[in-house]
């Protein structure tokens, strides 16, 4: 039985949660702009959809939050390995572990009796956006100092395929927010959880 008077969600993961969320918010929608300046595929973001209005007003939104993810990001992080709480919510976690749960999810039998516990899909989701946030940081560090960061810049291929590892980074990010959000959707006490903690 659960101790309903223990938080399930303690006040420091979910204040970094909601700021990371308005981080990813404002970087996704000023970004698509900052791309519609020199986009690389065939395409381009609809404006009404975009943030900064023109070039230079979607630059300063877009540094203005990468400061914010960072920032918030690195405490989400220094707290959730300082609490213990990085090891014992995320491992131990196996390929076989997360085939069962995708399985068992698709066919409507994943339980989400205890809130406490992460399925092996949860898992391996927040692990692979924490990955993920890492990933856009040092790209988008490449991107916005490339002068600076020559060995980054190699590493990631050069300042222009840079800008596809920050694009499609980006992409896997929005896709874990609209997977995310659909699954709160289908558990919503889960929402409930991350606004009261209980």
């Amino acid at each position: 039985m659960t101790d309903v008077t223990v938080p399930i969600h303690p006040a420091w993961l979910r204040a970094t949660h909601w700021l990371n969320a308005l981080a990813v918010v404002i970087m996704t929608l000023s970004g698509w702009r900052i791309y519609n300046a020199a986009p690389f595929f065939d395409f381009k973001f609809a404006k009404e959809i975009t943030l900064g209005g023109w070039l230079g007003g979607a630059v300063l939104w877009h540094f203005a939050a990468m400061w914010l993810l960072a920032a918030n990001g690195l405490i989400y992080l220094l707290c959730n390995i300082g609490a213990g709480r990085l090891f014992q919510k995320f491992f131990p976690l196996s390929p076989r572990a997360i085939v069962a749960d995708l399985l068992a999810a698709l066919r409507g039998h994943l339980s989400h009796a205890d809130p406490r516990q992460y399925n092996a899909v949860q898992r391996a989701a927040y692990l692979f956006v924490m990955a993920d946030a890492v990933l856009l940081v040092l790209s988008g560090l490449v991107l916005w100092k490339s002068v600076q960061f020559p060995l980054l810049r190699e590493l990631l291929g050069g300042y222009e395929f840079a800008r596809r590892v920050h694009f499609f980074a980006m992409a896997a990010m929005v896709a874990f927010v609209v997977v995310h959000v659909a699954m709160v959707a289908l558990v919503p006490r889960t929402l409930i959880h991350m606004v009261r903690g209980r």
